[in-house]
């Protein structure tokens, strides 16, 4: 619903994505146009007689949230071969729903990284469907038999969705991958520096790109203007390449150490450690070998992701959701507070921390005056409970550019009446 009229949310509790603290007693006002007019204390806000009211009674109204690692063009749960063995109509309203689902889960922006094509990001520019706004890397880039490489045993492709990877093994190979890349419309290049926990054949120490390989990446984008570089590093090695290498973000890091941490800081990159796929564990539902390894390395994880947060480096959050599970996303708030941060810095890294990974803080990320309004509220103190925030029943409003996409307080007083 877009607004007609500038509204003024009231009697709110206020926490703006900046670590501050939290305004209580707080206003914040929407212009028509869809950006933050005024934030701040009752006290202090400027006559609003010609705006609509909506009184919040006392909940907690935060920045939109930002998921930099997702993947909402597939379910794990669905197994390898769903896209095989059903209508591609299908396949594609499967993946709007996930998205409108995301975004009523509190995520207004997020990082696709891997497995949805443009169309998407255009759809939702263009009102057709209901999303977070996108960034995507389209197709990630790997070698042969590397993470990224989904074959079967007999050596047939699966590939779980069309073009999900960009297969390279040399220097001017990846040049020309990474220039495919960009012409499917790729806002960055996701590109494999290590071995995974989902690939069968490889593991997470083992070494994916090289170093000149991962330089070639880095310097083809430049050519073209310069776009960021993600890098899937799970174990020590691929996460040291990546950041020699000059990518923009370490997704996963789940062996980083002192060395990395140096380097993150030094280059001024983004750690974005996807925690709910470590602590997303179900033997029933997982393959032996995706299990075995991500039993070995859940406690690793845990170790080196609380080390870096103690030292405090830049994280965004990061949920791997398609891996794990869509629409619970704001579950990464509570495990990153279970390994150390506090549940302010918390929501920092999923506000503040994540525009800035993505290139949007100008637009978005705070609620400060001439940002876009994007923006949630919720029953829950997130203070006090962040692990209510999971829950997207705790999330009753959804704001985006100031159109309201979802409002489960006035569906209550609704049904109420």
């Amino acid at each position: 619903m877009r607004l007609q009229r500038n509204l003024r949310l009231t009697n709110v509790r206020i926490i703006d994505g900046t670590g501050g603290p939290p305004i209580e007693d707080g206003v914040l006002e929407v212009t028509s146009d869809g950006v933050i007019g005024f934030v701040g204390r009752a006290a202090e806000a400027p006559d609003g007689r010609d705006a609509d009211v909506r009184d919040l009674r006392g909940r907690t109204l935060l920045p939109g949230f930002i998921d930099c690692h997702v993947h909402l063009g597939f379910a794990l749960a669905n197994g390898p071969y769903h896209r095989l063995q059903n209508d591609p109509a299908l396949i594609h309203l499967e993946s709007a729903a996930r998205i409108r689902e995301t975004l009523e889960a509190g995520i207004t922006s997020a990082r696709d990284l891997g497995g949805l094509s443009l169309g998407f990001r255009e759809a939702i520019e263009r009102g057709l469907i209901a999303g977070p706004r996108l960034k995507l890397a389209v197709s990630p880039i790997s070698h042969t038999a590397g993470h990224g490489d989904f074959h079967v045993p007999g050596g047939e492709v699966a590939y779980t969705v069309p073009e999900l990877v960009e297969l390279a093994d040399t220097v001017d190979e990846v040049r020309q991958a990474t220039r495919r890349v960009l012409r499917q419309g790729a806002d960055l290049v996701k590109i494999c520096t290590s071995g995974g926990m989902g690939s069968r054949h490889d593991h997470p120490d083992d070494e994916g790109l090289r170093l000149d390989e991962v330089r070639a990446i880095v310097d083809e984008l430049d050519r073209h203007g310069g776009k960021p570089v993600a890098a899937h590093a799970q174990g020590r090695v691929g996460i040291l390449t990546a950041l020699r290498g000059g990518v923009t973000s370490v997704e996963h890091g789940y062996g980083i150490d002192d060395e990395g941490l140096d380097l993150l800081e030094e280059r001024g990159a983004f750690l974005v450690p996807t925690l709910s796929t470590v602590f997303a564990i179900d033997k029933e539902k997982m393959q032996p070998y995706h299990y075995a390894k991500k039993v070995k390395w859940s406690e690793i994880t845990k170790k080196n992701i609380g080390h870096a947060i103690a030292r405090k480096a830049k994280i965004a959050l990061g949920t791997d959701a398609g891996v794990c599970p869509h629409a619970r996303n704001l579950r990464e708030l509570g495990y990153l507070v279970e390994l150390g941060m506090s549940p302010m810095d918390a929501l920092v890294a999923g506000t503040r921390t994540g525009a800035e990974a993505l290139g949007i803080a100008d637009e978005v990320g705070t609620l400060e005056t001439g940002k876009l309004a994007d923006l949630v509220v919720t029953d829950a103190d997130p203070l006090r409970d962040i692990h209510a925030l999971a829950d997207p029943a705790h999330i009753e409003i959804v704001m985006q550019a100031g159109v309201v996409m979802k409002d489960d307080i006035m569906n209550k007083l609704g049904t109420a009446g």
